[in-house]
């Protein structure tokens, strides 16, 4: 008997079973459909509701103001607010895939609400020719929409997230001829079109044009086209006369159109096969027309509903009220003024089980259950009966179960399932559970206070990320929570949408206690992002709030930037150094240098060394300046002065700080600057010094290249500029020099020898040793001599050397071996003799004077 009743529900079309069960009694009151422009999501979403301008209607107890008012599905209200925006008449309102109201007024203006009736800026404009000629008609797709303006143009917005409205080309025939003028829009959504663009499906004349951005494109319906080019000279004997309706299907596939003629036609988008061609007792249009599933076309008059399908009559529904259709997926919810409905195709697993007379082994199973609970010997025989196909019973079940609003019958279908899977040795034993889980969620969230009527198809294709994401943006954040945590699903996006709610909601609850309901929560959830929520804290504006949150925040990347944002660079700074992470130390120490006075960024890095340091570091390359001030700040004159003279050098190497260039000026006012700061140390005394010699030196180098005219001077040693002078024959200068920087005799003798031999002037060279006996001895003439290559003038030098050996060795290298010999025999030094003898080896005549010599020394000893 119970199989009965359930099946006494259905309607047979042709070879298909449909059923129409009443999901809810609407909880409003005084609401009246046919007195208000209506927008419903897919999916089970909200409705919104607001009174038609369009229409004259009577007003009772209700106020003048026009209210924008948001239900959920089961008629109770979520939200409410006075519609205030300007621009015209509203010509067309939808949801979008997030939930986001979209309104759109005469003049081109797009409206945004979110299912809280809180408006979201900005607002956006569908054209310049919106705004111009007036909108007249609007449709909605998914995620965009199609405007019709009063002189025939369209606009569309493909995505709502960009809201960036586009021309679509002009249809022909839109404007030249009031009779012409489109009967209807449709939309075929971008994912089903071979161009991935929106293709618009406008009916005018006696044809159907396929519009996009590029093109006008006219269908023939035997499988031809017509390009917009070739119109005027179109057969129109094979086209459809004018359409009055029409809509897509909802996998683009198929085109539903009611003709002039009371025809309701279904083609193939892509081959034009005519699928359904069923003439209606009238040719009035009808009000709306929706496909359910992709099994049928629901066509809606005044008081009838019909539906149409390939084969077989027509179902008629009958109504004495306003209905708006809803289509779903898997069929079509049907809204009343006081009742929710769903109409769909029955499941073939609902049908195996509960379809009259049925011997199915799901039947079978499904009464074995029941003869099971009346203790009937009926049950096992129903088994027995089945025992072969038993597997896929108990799969029917499941399936069935799944399909069932119902909970009593969601129950009994389970228990058979459960029953027949304890004789199944090879059924998987997880899809009774997987089923039990999805439809406990499902009738949570269709409880009427809930109100969002999933079926399990319409759950599946939305997946429970999206539909926790619907819930928390409702805020049954508890449902939500407790759903993520059924589903092992991460409860981390429930508990940050809740604690940001909680926070925006709770103005008047103090800081502290506020944050200890927050903890308590936040806590549930491991890893969870306390700078978020305190980042929601700060924008409410409450600030100490956000510092108390952050403190409980383990990741110094996520602290850091937030601290900085509400004012906080102390704690900042601190928590970035103790992070030891430097990327982060240096973003806290530029933003403290660009929002504080120097003096007060300089007292709070000096503390920190890790901070104060990466500061230098980076200071010395990029800012000396500033860095110069923090010393100075600090009592480090030596560190300002090592800058100074860093500085100097760097001038030095501008290209333009040569041939007695100004800038030699500003270079020797550095380094004495750099003097002065070292002698007010006690611990910098030979910088100081050698910063005053580097300037002076610097300044008689600068004069010096003034006066030659040649920049060759400056940045040489002292070596090398006296040198230089005695080379250019500027004796005055060099002796300057060396008087200036008390260059020691020796030395001098030393640089002014060399110097005189590289201009090879030999007479100057000679009159300087006969001045007085050098410091250095006549050695460094000899070998300045030799290294010129003028043996002559080193002969004047030789007999000179105090010493035989180096006598000796003299002689050896500018080839004389007998006077090599005979200094080396006073020196009588059989070593050095050995070594000369080497020297001239490849003559024997001379080798042998050495042998002698030595012979005689070893006969001596």
């Amino acid at each position: 008997m119970a199989n009965v009743s359930v099946a006494a529900e259905w309607q047979l079309l042709f070879n298909r079973y449909y059923r129409k069960p009443e999901i809810y009694q609407m909880r409003w009151k005084h609401v009246d459909l046919s007195r208000n422009k209506v927008a419903c999501a897919p999916f089970g979403g909200p409705i919104a509701v607001i009174r038609d301008d369009s229409k004259i209607v009577q007003l009772y107890a209700e106020s003048a103001l026009r209210k924008l008012r948001i239900f959920n599905s089961a008629g109770i209200l979520i939200s409410e607010t006075v519609w205030k925006n300007p621009g015209g008449r509203l010509v067309g309102m939808s949801w979008s895939d997030d939930q986001t109201l979209i309104c759109i007024v005469q003049d081109g203006t797009v409206y945004r609400y979110n299912i809280h009736s809180e408006p979201i800026e900005p607002n956006f404009s569908m054209g310049k020719e919106c705004f111009e000629q007036n909108v007249v008609e609007c449709v909605f797709w998914g995620n965009g929409v199609v405007c019709l303006t009063e002189g025939g143009q369209l606009s569309c917005i493909p995505d709502f997230k960009t809201m960036k409205p586009c021309k679509l080309a002009d249809v022909p025939g839109m404007t030249e001829d009031e009779m012409l003028r489109p009967y209807c829009l449709a939309v075929r959504e971008p994912q089903y079109t071979m161009s991935g663009n929106v293709e618009v499906l406008v009916a005018v004349g006696d044809g159907v044009f396929v519009v996009d951005e590029d093109e006008a494109q006219s269908i023939r319906f035997d499988g031809q086209s017509v390009a917009d080019s070739e119109m005027q000279n179109a057969d129109y004997g094979n086209m459809i006369g004018p359409v009055q309706k029409m809509v897509v299907s909802p996998n683009g596939k198929f085109l539903a159109l009611f003709t002039h003629d009371g025809r309701i036609i279904v083609v193939g988008m892509e081959t034009k096969d005519i699928a359904i061609d069923y003439s209606c007792e009238s040719a009035l249009p009808p009000q709306q027309m929706a496909w359910c599933g992709m099994d049928s076309v629901l066509l809606y008059w005044d008081d009838e509903l019909m539906m149409v399908g390939p084969l077989g009559d027509p179902i008629r529904y009958f109504y004495d009220e306003p209905v708006i259709l809803i289509p779903e997926c898997d069929g079509v919810r049907i809204l009343s003024n006081t009742s929710m409905e769903f109409l769909q195709r029955v499941p073939d697993s609902t049908v195996s089980i509960f379809k009259i007379g049925s011997t199915s082994p799901a039947a079978l199973l499904f009464d074995a259950l029941d003869h099971f609970d009346r203790r009937s010997a009926k049950a096992d025989e129903n088994l027995r009966l089945i025992r072969s196909s038993l597997p896929e019973a108990v799969e029917a079940c499941i399936d069935a179960a799944g399909h069932e609003f119902d909970v009593s019958r969601q129950r009994a279908l389970l228990r058979a399932a459960s029953y027949g899977q304890a004789f199944c040795s090879n059924f998987q034993r997880d899809r009774i559970q997987e089923t039990s889980r999805t439809l406990r969620v499902l009738n949570a969230v269709r409880d009427p206070g809930i109100g969002i009527p999933l079926s399990i198809k319409q759950y599946k294709l939305l997946t429970a990320a999206v539909l926790i994401g619907r819930l928390i943006n409702d805020h049954y954040h508890l449902l939500a929570f407790r759903i993520s945590e059924y589903l092992g699903m991460n409860k981390e996006v429930v508990i940050m949408h809740w604690a940001c709610a909680k926070i925006t909601a709770s103005p008047s609850i103090p800081d502290a206690h506020l944050l200890e309901i927050l903890l308590d929560k936040l806590h549930l959830c491991r890893g969870i992002s306390y700078a978020a929520v305190a980042t929601h804290a700060d924008n409410c504006g409450r600030r100490k709030l956000a510092a108390m949150l952050i403190e409980h925040e383990p990741r110094s990347s996520k602290q850091v930037p937030l601290l900085l944002s509400i004012g906080e660079e102390d704690t900042a700074l601190t928590k970035a150094t103790e992070s030891g992470d430097t990327d982060l130390v240096y973003l806290v120490v530029f933003h403290i240098w660009q929002k504080r006075p120097p003096l007060e960024f300089f007292s709070m890095i000096q503390g920190r060394h890790m901070a104060r340091d990466l500061f230098i570091t980076y200071a010395r390359c990029h800012k000396h300046e500033f860095l110069k001030d923090f010393f100075l700040s600090t009592g480090k004159l030596h560190d300002v002065a090592f800058l100074l003279w860093k500085e100097s050098w760097e001038l030095g190497k501008n290209p333009m700080a040569s041939k007695g260039s100004p800038l030699q000026g500003p270079r020797i006012k550095l380094i004495e600057k750099a003097h002065s700061l070292f002698a007010e140390t006690k611990e910098h005394t030979f910088e100081s010094k050698a910063a005053e010699e580097h300037a002076k030196l610097l300044r008689i180098q600068h004069e010096l290249e003034v006066s030659t005219k040649q920049a060759i001077f400056v940045d040489s040693s002292i070596s090398d500029t006296i040198r230089t002078c005695i080379v250019l024959g500027n004796h005055r200068a060099a002796v300057k020099v060396k008087t200036e920087f008390k260059v020691s005799e020796k030395r001098w003798y030393w640089l002014k020898v060399f110097a005189l031999a590289t201009i090879r002037d030999w007479e100057a060279l000679e009159k300087f040793s006969k001045e007085k006996r050098p410091p250095i001895g006549y050695r460094p003439f000899v070998e300045a001599c030799i290294d010129a290559d003028e043996k002559a003038e080193a002969l004047k030098y030789i007999p000179k050397l105090s010493d035989p050996r180096e006598r000796a060795e003299a002689y050896a290298r500018i080839g004389m071996a007998k006077e090599a010999a005979d200094a080396a025999s006073q020196a009588k030094d059989g070593e050095l003799l050995g070594r000369l003898k080497m020297t001239f080896s490849q003559n024997a005549s001379t080798t042998s004077i050495f042998d002698t010599l030595r012979m005689s020394f070893q006969g001596m000893s």
